[in-house]
């Protein structure tokens, strides 16, 4: 028997190409497409069914006609993405110095004698 490789054996002259087991996905020939619009169709895929927010039937290029679309309001989130982004922004001497205050923080924080930490917990 020949070993599963994944590569090609020639035998008596005959190119024989042999996959390995158990590692590809399953294939779904009847894959349902559901569109926004409406529009449903089957193709070949690993999933066994998909929806999409544009197909041929809606899509501008296809039909023809001048369409915005804006799906889930993407243009209001990217703006409000660039808007916190840019009030976020530190310097790297303002990064020191909150790094710092922060480990100040914390070293006051510990305890000073084991009396302390016994009474903590």
């Amino acid at each position: 028997m020949l070993p599963s490789l994944g590569v090609d054996i020639i035998v008596n002259g005959e190119r024989n190409r042999t996959m390995k087991a158990n590692i590809h996905p399953t294939w779904y020939p009847n894959a349902k497409v559901f569109c926004r619009c409406g529009n449903t169709f089957t193709l070949g895929s690993t999933v066994p069914e998909i929806k999409i927010e544009v197909c041929y039937n809606c899509h501008p290029f296809y039909t023809g006609t001048m369409k915005f679309i804006d799906t889930a309001g993407r243009v209001d989130a990217f703006n409000a993405r660039q808007k916190s982004a840019s009030s976020k922004i530190l310097s790297k001497s303002e990064k020191r110095r909150l790094k710092k205050s922060k480990k100040i923080q914390e070293e006051l924080e510990k305890p000073e004698s084991l009396a302390e930490l016994r009474d903590r917990v």
